[in-house]
């Protein structure tokens, strides 16, 4: 059953709609770096995911199909017919789901850093909720965040990284684990073929979290999908790399 996530509007009120959704552990002011960009020419809704910042935390596990229906209703709550949508890890795994499953709501589609199927193994993810069940959100925290971003920027951004580890050392358990349970046992691959929407696939070079092999998996089953890899950038592309991200973004739902 879908819930009624927490959300943002910025822009004019009569702009095309830019759904922006974020990563595992994250809020959604992950995409501030995005809003001064974007803002201008979109009106640009942020949402929180189910068991994340302000949004319910119902009980675990969650599919991408809850993930999805939750934008769905977002939608429907703001009475957009049809939106862009730009979604990073987690949110991309949305995009991909909303593309194949609602092709009439989503207009173009983002996905940054994402993948179409679990990373890692999925023993993996379930010692990765194992964790987070039995020793809490910050045992869990700096070891996610230090591959959000290169090591060379993490050095010279200290500040940064100690934001998204208190980001993520907050994220609700329950909620952290019922979205790790998503993406322990999704496919997404058998839907990309029947994705519409014109579609713009972006990741950060040294990304360890979804490797641009994984991107190019995506870019290469999608009809006419785009693929950029951006140097000098890991997972949180969008934070470390924000100017070509924004240009990309820009360049892609203005067309």
């Amino acid at each position: 059953m879908s819930v009624d996530v927490h959300y943002t509007v910025d822009g004019p009120e009569d702009a095309p709609v830019v759904v922006l959704s974020g990563a595992l552990g994250s809020r959604l002011d992950m995409w501030d770096p995005q809003m001064a960009g974007l803002t201008g020419q979109f009106r640009v809704v942020r949402h929180d995911i189910r068991g994340h910042g302000g949004s319910p935390v119902p009980p675990a596990p969650y599919s991408i199909a809850d993930l999805g229906s939750d934008v769905l209703r977002l939608l429907d709550r703001l009475k957009v017919e049809r939106a862009h949508f730009a979604g990073l890890s987690l949110g991309g795994m949305t995009g991909m789901w909303l593309a194949a499953h609602a092709p009439e709501r989503i207009d173009r589609l983002a996905l940054l850093g994402t993948s179409p199927k679990p990373p890692g193994t999925r023993e993996g993810w379930a010692e990765r909720i194992h964790t987070v069940r039995t020793e809490g959100m910050a045992a869990l925290a700096p070891t996610v965040v230090s591959r959000w971003f290169t090591p060379a920027y993490a050095e010279r951004e200290p500040q940064t990284v100690a934001l998204f580890v208190d980001m993520v050392a907050n994220t609700p358990a329950e909620g952290y684990a019922g979205c790790c349970a998503a993406i322990q046992h999704m496919d997404l691959r058998p839907g990309l073929p029947s994705i519409s929407a014109p579609t713009l696939v972006v990741v950060g070079k040294q990304d360890p979290s979804t490797p641009p092999e994984l991107s190019e998996l995506i870019a290469s089953a999608i009809p006419d999908a785009r693929l950029e890899i951006v140097p000098d950038a890991a997972h949180l592309v969008s934070w470390e790399q924000a100017t070509i991200v924004n240009e990309l973004l820009v360049e892609h739902f203005g067309k």
